[in-house]
């Protein structure tokens, strides 16, 4: 679990739409860019990034509308708050990277078959330009969208983060595939949409499986709760730390905590100790959505 400093729900709402616009507006003109280069320079690659691209727009918005909603306040029929719909919208992102990564796979292994390779067509150099000025593009969008899934703690921006990089590693196959065919081997450029489609369905495993995670109550891992059940053991007034549980709950964590304490202090002193280790977990572990205390008395 990472910590990260708290900020205002407005400034979250600004940087969300900030990191949207800028995803789908690279995408668009990426996309369109590479779609022509791929078809003036007939590279099947080429064509295969430029759709993984333009899925890129749908992740892109699919995220932005997952960050927003989760950041919702609780609610009468939502008690515990919506950040699970983050988890939402990274499944709805990993299942669209595993149908795109689908149709670009099968068109490669089609053409791969088929065999009559010399008459495949030989990509032009404008379809070489376009992968590496892809490669270049998308991981600047790459880091730029993961530094601010950071700072937002946000698992579908960050899916989407992945996103951007698979575009790279697919760019990076379209250069291969079409350099290779351009060099007399025009069944690289059939070859490299397999590779594209393997990169994408290892991105759409990663971001599927983080989300499922995240949905399942899943602890929020041995060192995270090493350093909670410190903090709680160093408090004073506190005997014993005797049972610590976390979940994950979308991008936030619940902790249960049970703690013995003197059995001679009154109900007053011991709610005040609680009390304080209640908000001082929470201050520590900002990911920390709430924690609930039990108190004991020590045997």
């Amino acid at each position: 679990m990472t910590s990260v400093s708290s900020i205002s729900p407005e400034k979250e709402k600004r940087i969300a739409a900030q990191v949207s616009s800028v995803g789908i507006i690279g995408n668009v003109l990426l996309s369109v860019f590479k779609l022509i280069a791929g078809i003036i320079g007939h590279s099947g690659a080429m064509i295969s990034d430029s759709i993984h691209s333009m899925s890129d727009v749908f992740a892109t918005a699919i995220a932005y509308i997952g960050v927003r909603t989760s950041r919702k306040v609780a609610d009468k029929e939502h008690p515990y708050g919506h950040e699970r719909v983050e988890c939402v919208a990274s499944l709805i992102l990993g299942v669209s990277l595993f149908v795109v990564g689908c149709g670009i796979g099968l068109d490669g292994i089609k053409k791969i078959t088929a065999g009559s390779y010399d008459t495949l067509a030989i990509p032009s150099a404008i379809a070489l330009v376009a992968a590496i000025t892809s490669i270049v593009v998308k991981e600047a969008m790459y880091w730029y969208t993961r530094h601010y899934a950071k700072i937002l703690n946000s698992t579908a921006f960050m899916a989407d983060a992945w996103h951007h990089r698979s575009d790279a590693l697919s760019s990076i196959g379209s250069l291969i595939g079409i350099g290779g065919a351009m060099l007399g081997f025009p069944v690289l450029d059939p070859i490299a949409c397999v590779v594209i489609c393997l990169c994408i369905f290892k991105v759409a495993y990663d971001t599927v499986k983080d989300a499922l995670v995240k949905m399942l109550d899943t602890s929020c891992g041995e060192e995270t709760e090493k350093a909670i059940a410190g903090y709680i053991e160093s408090q004073e007034g506190v005997v014993q730390l005797t049972l610590l549980h976390t979940r994950l709950f979308g991008s936030k964590v619940y902790v249960d905590a049970e703690v013995s304490m003197d059995g001679n202090k009154t109900l007053n002193e011991a709610h005040a100790v609680a009390e304080r280790i209640h908000d001082g977990v929470e201050e520590q572990f900002p990911n920390i959505k709430h924690i609930m205390i039990h108190v004991n008395p020590a045997q």
